[in-house]
């Protein structure tokens, strides 16, 4: 006998386990069905090696939204983040080294080593970019106006820009800089030491398959800064047991709200009936040929892989399909997770410090940046890649035995597709040992400490997390792809172009990493629809 949910969420990353957990708490009749053998999505903690365990994709935390830790009582549930000494360690190709972090001063006394200008002019760049970011921060737990909704839309639009109003004009041409301009053009307006440029530019490059001269990457740079760690803004920090601590404290709380979730359940379609009012989402069919019917149906997966491969052409329309296909989406992400017999020496700074708990950039220029991405465009991957190095394993001791470590390696330049017909499961060691060769080149000895590795490659992240093209985001954060155009204009409040079909994924607002704000929103949206003005409008 098929049974009815009020609703069934495909995918059991965070954000459908938010999304879930919200409905719960309403009193619906909530299933999660999740393709792998554990919940997390992205964003879940493994053993690659014997012994050694470590979050295998998603690594660290700073934009999981604090309203979503209060109302799932994570923090009972074990939820612990230990804030990073100072942000990020980047050595330099001259045998010199630059610390970001820390504190105003401190960050400070490292750039006068480059540029005393620099040092000056920080505390007014980070004011500037704060005024942006709190903007962005107020939008993140709101629904986009979506286009189409007549009145509705100009009321939700003017309330939105309210607190962009507010902005006195210089604050307002920071706004508009950040969103179009390229993260060089944008830094290049305040700074004039290249090592201090890129301390700062390496965030808009990340999950971002392009140059940080490319128009919008600005915006990539601020999306990574308006999160927080245990109130303070800004900050990262390592969540004790890995990513995955966080998203099996969300499945312990969904669980005694009474969401029931489905282990290796992969969704092979979305059921779509017609009717005199149209076409409606009325469940899901499983790979097993289980069918699960619900008045709603939510889509925790990305848009490339909902509209595309989840729901047959003929029940969304070919205009849908067509801007679904224009959707942007495949990042330049390579994913490594290291098991060590020891601490990584760098030359720059050899000695255990707080340069090892933090982000470890080897991308010590701009131009670095740009010659991976222009070397990945033509040959796949980068001869130096962007790598940034975090060594949880130094502050928990839950993931390696006792004296060895787990390194994460976040690689940026490797191209979605490999050119010219290669395939990317065949050139991943390849691709590898450029990745330990460029850090060999600032920690000698790093390649001889090495016990055991896994690695991910564009295609290996969407084969493991259905993360098209290895798009950690969902699709890019470009301008084209934000707020109530994402994924598509019209289509930017959380709702398909089916009823009864929702979205609550990194591929509606605000975006990608770890933040709970689509789970949150979604299910917002969805409870609405079903109270009776909800039902009345919508019918």
């Amino acid at each position: 006998m098929t049974q009815k949910y009020d609703a069934v969420i495909i995918g059991g990353g965070h954000n459908g386990l938010v999304c879930a957990f919200y409905l719960a708490q309403a009193g619906l009749k909530v299933r999660i069905v999740e393709a792998r053998d554990t919940v997390g999505g992205a964003a879940v903690t493994e053993e690659f090696h014997p012994g050694f365990r470590n979050s295998v994709a998603s690594y660290t935390v700073s934009l999981l939204q604090p309203k979503v830790i209060r109302d799932m009582k994570l923090v009972d549930q074990g939820y612990r983040v230990i804030e990073r000494p100072i942000s990020n360690f980047l050595p330099q190709e001259d045998g010199g080294y630059l610390k970001l972090g820390g504190g105003l001063e401190k960050t400070q006394a490292e750039f006068r080593k480059f540029s005393d200008h620099d040092a000056d002019v920080l505390p007014a760049y980070y004011e500037s970019l704060e005024n942006v970011a709190e903007v962005l921060r107020d939008l993140a737990l709101k629904s986009p106006p979506n286009i189409g909704d007549g009145l509705k839309t100009l009321i939700d639009g003017a309330r939105q820009g309210r607190k962009l109003s507010k902005l006195n004009i210089e604050q307002q041409r920071d706004v508009l800089d950040i969103f179009i301009k390229s993260a060089r053009t944008f830094l290049d307006n305040w700074f004039e030491s290249e090592a201090v440029k890129a301390a700062f530019g390496f965030d808009a490059v990340v999950g971002n398959y392009a140059s940080p001269d490319t128009p919008g990457s600005a915006y990539v740079l601020l999306h990574h800064v308006f999160g927080e760690v245990n109130g303070k803004k800004g900050a990262w920090g390592h969540a004790i047991g890995g990513m995955g601590a966080i998203t099996q404290a969300m499945a312990r709380v969904c669980t005694a709200a009474g969401v029931e979730i489905s282990l290796e359940s992969p969704v092979e379609r979305v059921i779509v009936e017609g009717g005199p009012k149209g076409n409606r989402a009325t469940g899901v069919k499983l790979v097993g040929g289980e069918e699960i019917m619900a008045d709603s149906v939510i889509a925790n997966v990305g848009p490339k892989l909902l509209y595309e491969r989840l729901i047959d052409a003929a029940d969304i329309g070919p205009e849908f399909l067509k801007r679904s296909k224009a959707f942007k989406a495949g990042s330049g992400t390579f994913r490594m997770n290291v098991a060590l017999s020891e601490l990584p020496r760098f030359s720059a700074l050899p000695e255990p410090g707080e340069h090892l708990q933090s982000g470890i950039i080897i991308a010590p220029t701009l131009d670095y940046m740009d010659a991976a991405f222009i070397d990945a465009k033509a040959h796949g991957w980068s001869k130096k890649p962007i790598v940034e190095m975090l060594i949880p394993s130094i502050i928990d001791d839950s993931l390696a035995p006792k004296g060895q470590h787990v390194a994460s390696l976040f690689c940026q330049q490797f191209a979605p597709v490999l050119p010219n017909g290669r395939d990317w499961d065949v050139e991943e060691d390849k691709a590898a040992d450029t990745i330990i060769d460029t850090v060999e080149a600032y920690a000698p000895g790093f390649r001889k400490s090495i016990l055991g590795t896994m690695t991910l490659s564009p295609k290996g992240l969407e084969r493991k997390f259905g993360l098209v093209g290895g798009d950690i985001m969902h699709g890019h954060m470009s301008l084209d792809q934000l707020w109530t155009a994402r994924p598509v204009l019209g289509n930017g409040a959380y709702r398909g172009p089916i009823k009864g079909l929702y979205m609550c994924g990194a591929g509606t607002h605000p975006g990608g990493g770890v933040t709970g704000a689509p789970g949150h929103n979604a299910a917002r949206e969805i409870l609405a629809d079903r109270s009776f003005f909800g039902r009345l409008l919508r019918a």
